[in-house]
């Protein structure tokens, strides 16, 4: 799960490489070789006749893949236009995103803790966002931030339509829906990155991209998924926003402005007490079962 988060956090170091490609192509290339590497990765890993089995049909299937489709639009079009520090922090969130709208669709209550993790949160990003008004912080930098909002909008809306799915016993594989996803987006960006202007170079950092950053790390998070626990999981996935941030300010030398990594600092800091909480809790209960007579 350490090397998931590695790999994911190399978009943002990745993406500051490429010269001549930029917005919309950037994102369509790194879909279609999304697609390319799953195309390869999902017969080898699941036998073949692997495209024929998928639900096509299941209406939550399209959601879960429209859903992926935002993400990895967003994603990559908020990197080409803000910092990566404010993006991944952004993105941060979403657990906590998907603790409110679980609970507004499923009726599940939610510990103290994690309303505590909402509250210390919001005010993180607010003093984000807040603290750069009236200064320095062009248009094009505030539209990034708001394009990343996407990212943990459609990550929260996706997580819940597979707790929902697997409460009513058809459990959503999400692997092939991040297939789903990349083909939505690749057809989404298309027309907007007509003329293609990537150089050779930038050819090779997108394929990387798809490969390296985007598919085999999500095949990897459902296989740590099935050994780890919820919590430890999304506990280990925020190493992504340090190693992110350590890889553009260490390598590009993208250092993230005082008020970002101050609102981060909360961000992180009310996600890691969240889980460690939870992960606690949950240890102490099956301790608990352990001891009582059988």
């Amino acid at each position: 799960m350490v090397l998931v988060a590695l790999l994911w956090s190399t978009a943002g170091v990745v993406t500051r490489q490429i010269q001549a490609a930029q917005g919309f192509e950037v994102t369509f290339w790194r879909s279609f070789f999304t697609v390319l590497s799953l195309l390869v990765i999902l017969p080898a890993w699941r036998g073949p006749g692997v495209l024929a089995r998928l639900p096509w049909r299941r209406r939550t299937f399209w959601l879960a893949g429209l859903c992926w489709a935002v993400m990895f639009t967003a994603f990559m079009v908020a990197l080409t236009l803000t910092g990566v520090a404010r993006v991944l922090i952004t993105m941060s969130v979403a657990p906590l995103l998907t603790a409110l709208i679980s609970r507004v669709v499923t009726g599940r209550r939610l510990p103290w803790r994690t309303w505590a993790a909402i509250v210390i949160a919001g005010v993180g990003m607010t003093w984000m966002f807040a603290a750069q008004l009236g200064g320095d912080v062009t248009p094009q930098e505030w539209l990034g931030s708001l394009v990343a909002l996407g990212v943990p909008i459609a990550a929260a809306v996706n997580w819940t339509v597979a707790q929902r799915s697997q409460a009513q016993g058809e459990p959503l594989d999400l692997v092939p829906a991040v297939l789903l996803g990349a083909v939505l987006s690749c057809l989404v960006t298309l027309p907007l990155a007509w003329p293609f202007r990537a150089s050779g170079a930038d050819l090779g950092w997108l394929a990387f991209l798809g490969l390296a950053q985007l598919a085999i790390p999500c095949v990897l998070a459902v296989l740590c998924a099935r050994a780890l626990p919820a919590a430890e999981v999304s506990l280990l996935a925020l190493l992504e926003v340090v190693f992110g941030i350590a890889l553009v300010w260490g390598i590009v030398g993208e250092a993230p402005r005082p008020e970002v990594l101050s609102g981060g600092l909360l961000v992180i800091g009310a996600l890691v007490g969240n889980e460690l909480l939870g992960w606690h809790g949950q240890r102490r209960r099956v301790a608990g079962s352990e001891t009582l007579p059988h």
